[in-house]
Order: structure tokens, then C-alpha cells, then sequence
């Protein structure tokens, strides 16, 4: 899904305001328990959030059409027209909810002594309650509430590895929302009518990037 100008605008915002938080500490507590310098945290976090304006196109479906759609008298502030819809979804992956924090998630794993079976084990729990809680929005994409990730992998790090929760929290938490809110409901793209589906996109990147620095917070 495209992302409008006062989007980008408002990344830009949330960029600052985190650039602000690592250098006067907030979230250096954070970014500690991860292993990560403040440097290395603000390469991560920027990368993130630029890269959710990126979509890499994979491949494409045939689908039905979109509802008609509701008045909406505020959208135009908020997001670029839908785009026009010709029969088809395209099937992209999202820059910064989906390839940047996995390729940190392999990262966390190569650099923590994590047990595979726990992480197997947490990531399942997370993307079980992503999947139920999560819900097909016509014309738009998958979308899900912001802060359940987060909770549900703070919960599960701590009862499954309390030592180890803090990596633990990340991975299960950015991992769960691809899986299972993305992932296992590839199969519903046919049917919301909407003309790109990115996995890690707008509808769930908030989860995914809310995921790597709540969960960790609760831990």
C-alpha cells in the first residue's frame, strides 16, 4: 500500500523523537539487553522506518474486486487514494517490516545463547495469537492491533526463558506478527480487493516495529 507525504512526514517525527530518546538514555536500556551500541541502534531504527516505505515486488494473483467503498472525509489527510484496482494483487515484501528486523532476529540468534527449540516454541505462541487477533481489511491489507505483539512476546520470553527474555521477546515478537498476521493469511489477499499486499506492510508494520522495542521494554 503507498504511503502519503504527511506518512513520511510522520516517520520523520518519530525518527527524531527516537534519536532524541538513544542520545538522552530512554532507550538505551533497550538497546543494552539487545547488545547494541547507540549508534548501531540508530542505523537500525532509521533503517526500519525508511524501509517501510519500500515494497520489493515477488509475485502477483488474480483477486476480487474491493467493497465499495465508506465515506471517508479524513482519509485524504492521512493516506495517498487507493490505487486502482485491475483484477490483480501484487505480493511484495516490505524493506523495513520484514527484512530488516528478520535479518536482526538472525542476528540475535547467532549472538545469544538462545535454544532453537525456545525460540521455535515462543515464535508459535506469538504468531497464534497474531493470527486470531489479526483481520483482513478490504482494499487495505492485513491489519492488527499495535500492541498485541508486544504484550503476547514480553509474556511468552518470560515464561519460557527468563534469561534470556530480552532477545527472546524480540525475535518472537517481530517473527510472530510476519507469521502468523502475514504469512498465514496469504490466502486471504484474493479477496481484499486491494492492488499491492506487502508482507510487513503498513496494515502490520506498527506491530512488527512496536514489537522489537515494547517487548523488550517488558522483559
Amino acid at each position: 500500500m503507498p504511503f502519503s507525504p504527511f506518512y513520511l512526514a510522520l516517520l520523520l517525527a518519530v525518527l527524531g523523537v527516537l534519536m532524541l530518546f538513544v542520545q538522552i538514555g530512554a532507550l538505551t536500556l533497550v538497546f543494552d539487553k539487545l547488545g547494541l551500541s547507540p549508534n548501531s541502534a540508530m542505523l537500525l531504527l532509521s533503517t526500519s522506518l525508511f524501509g517501510s516505505l519500500i515494497n520489493l515486488p515477488l509475485f502477483s494473483v488474480k483477486a476480487e474486486g474491493p467493497p465499495p467503498p465508506a465515506p471517508e472525509p479524513f482519509r485524504s489527510l492521512l493516506r495517498l487514494p487507493r490505487m486502482e484496482f485491475s483484477g490483480k494483487t501484487v505480493v511484495a515484501v516490505n524493506v523495513g517490516g520484514c527484512l530488516v528486523p528478520l535479518g536482526f532476529s538472525v542476528y540475535l540468534m547467532l549472538h545469544n545463547p538462545v535454544n532453537p527449540f525456545t525460540v521455535i516454541a515462543a515464535v508459535g505462541a506469538v504468531a497464534l495469537v497474531c493470527r486470531l487477533m489479526s483481520r483482513p481489511v478490504p482494499g487495505v491489507g492485513i491489519g492488527i492491533p499495535i500492541f498485541i505483539a508486544p504484550l503476547a512476546a514480553a509474556v511468552v520470553s518470560l515464561l519460557i526463558d527468563p534469561q534470556h527474555s530480552a532477545p527472546l521477546a524480540y525475535i518472537s515478537g517481530t517473527l510472530g506478527v510476519l507469521i502468523g498476521a502475514d504469512l498465514t493469511r496469504l490466502g486471504d489477499i484474493r479477496k481484499m480487493g486491494t492492488p499491492i499486499a506487502s508482507i510487513g506492510g503498513a496494515g502490520t508494520f506498527d506491530g512488527i516495529f512496536l514489537s522489537g522495542i515494547v517487548a523488550v521494554l517488558l522483559t
